[in-house]
């Protein structure tokens, strides 16, 4: 593709994301930017989930980790639909029940003060890194595809790509991010559905054959049985569990949309459906994966060092025009479908959490104005510093994050839940501090004190574990009366 035809694509892209935020915006209040006014219908919610959930990371990552991992990361999907009936039945009714605008306001009504920050404050962290990182991935290809012709730098991309973020977010919120993450969604599978019936026009296959290189590829292989590997299938699917739990039930961003619809009821409808159509959704993402590879065998390409460029590569390089636009319309609204929601529910989470505001008063305003421009530029930086240090999949780097950083809200959550016991609520944020620095120490020596074992994506688990251990030392019996 040429300079201009890109230019066109993404001027269009935002053209219609600035439209879609004007009519979300209109007669918009106080209460529009965090709650929508409770008015999203659950089917708009559900599909517009898919695209936020599957973000820059799975349209680019997990089809060039089928090449380090194959379909491994099945078994972990499997355990996210499980996980996604659990908040539905579970969480889903208890935040309806107590009317939250922020969720973390639970911490505060079963433990108390220094609970509630606690569990806000690694919201703030976990949220901020990996919005970051997923956004990261999306800028460093339209520096590729784009802005390296225009010599405009990196940092000056991650600049312009949150400023217009900011622009179409900042008067409705949630509100429009309902809109715009279904819009998204629709760009998102229609560009790999597209990439796939271009890969088979090149290769002169039809959809049996397709089915039959998929199947037979040695990357096609699902199910991991060594109980030392990362990727055996009880690490995976409880690690999928327990990160479908905390990322999205214990998470203000995805949540803040679900606690859009009307009613309870129609929630959980929302999340029934979404399960069935993520899982489905990311078998289309591992598929392309194989046919990725399978087409660089076929070609002759030499494959990039690192799989997060194969897709970019190919796409940009290799598929002709067609492909190269629907690539770069589908890392678009990846990206900015997860990155608008979390600059949305960053800001939701800080003035609710930690400021106080009254979503209704008008003076909040400005306040509310200036914290979604702060947290654009915090992660500026964080963009900025990750693309000087990082050197591996970005997929593997946030969940490796996350196993540190959503930990503590995993327990904090469980314990809540799962116990009638009352916590000493002065210690809470010194064992959430503590409780990701044992789970580091173990994961480090794991191989020397596990007899070999090494932690994959379940390493949350165990840090929620240590979590709800902490918790329960410095806890007493429901009747009995907790210090402050």
């Amino acid at each position: 593709m040429g300079t201009l035809a890109i230019a066109l694509i993404i001027l269009t892209f935002f053209a219609v994301l600035m439209g879609v935020s004007w009519l979300s915006s209109r007669n918009a209040d106080g209460e529009t930017f965090f709650t929508g006014n409770r008015r999203s219908p659950w089917y708009l919610v559900a599909f517009g989930m898919i695209g936020s959930t599957i973000s820059g990371v799975t349209f680019i990552s997990v089809p060039g980790e089928v090449g380090n991992t194959a379909w491994t990361y099945l078994q972990f999907l499997l355990g996210n639909f499980i996980g996604y009936w659990l908040i539905a039945l579970v969480l889903i009714p208890l935040y309806y029940r107590l009317q939250l605008v922020s969720i973390y306001s639970y911490l505060d009504q079963r433990f108390g003060f220094r609970s509630y920050k606690t569990g806000a404050f690694f919201f703030l962290v976990s949220q901020t890194i990996g919005a970051s990182f997923r956004l990261y991935l999306a800028a460093g290809v339209l520096q590729l595809a784009f802005f390296n012709d225009l010599h405009i730098p990196f940092w000056l991309t991650v600049l312009l790509t949150l400023f217009l973020i900011w622009l179409y977010t900042h008067r409705a919120g949630i509100k429009t991010v309902v809109w715009t993450d279904s819009l998204q969604t629709l760009f998102i599978l229609g560009a790999v559905g597209l990439t796939i019936w271009v890969i088979l026009k090149q290769l002169n296959l039809n959809a049996e054959e397709m089915v039959a290189v998929v199947d037979h590829h040695p990357f096609s292989r699902i199910f991991d049985w060594d109980w030392r590997s990362k990727t055996n299938f009880f690490k995976q699917f409880f690690a999928g569990l327990g990160i479908v739990i905390v990322m999205n039930g214990l998470d203000q961003n995805m949540m803040q949309k679900n606690l859009t619809c009307r009613s309870r009821r129609d929630a959980q409808k929302n999340i029934f459906w979404f399960s069935f159509a993520f899982l489905i959704a990311n078998i289309f993402f591992l598929s392309l994966g194989v046919l990725l590879y399978y087409y660089a065998a076929q070609k002759g390409i030499d494959l990039p060092a690192r799989t997060d460029d194969l897709f970019p590569l190919l796409a940009i390089k290799y598929f002709g025009p067609l492909a190269g636009a629907l690539f770069l319309l589908g890392i678009l609204s990846a990206a900015y479908s997860s990155a608008d929601s979390a600059l949305t529910a960053l800001t939701t989470s800080f003035c609710i959490d930690f400021l106080n505001l009254d979503p209704a008063a008008a003076k909040s305003k400005r306040t509310r104005m200036l914290v979604h421009v702060g947290f654009s530029l915090l992660m500026f930086l964080v963009i900025v510093i990750f693309r000087v240090i990082n050197n591996e999949s970005v997929v593997s780097a946030v969940f490796r994050v996350a196993g540190y950083t959503y930990g503590p809200l995993l327990g904090l959550f469980a314990f809540g839940i799962l116990s009638q016991r009352k916590v000493i609520d002065r210690y809470v944020p010194v064992i959430g501090l503590l409780s990701p620095a044992l789970t580091y120490l173990i994961n480090v020596n794991s191989e020397r004190w596990l007899g070999g074992y090494k932690f994959g994506f379940e390493l949350l688990l165990l840090n929620g574990l240590i979590m709800v251990g902490g918790l329960f030392l410095f806890s007493k019996r429901s009747g009995t009366t907790a210090e402050a």
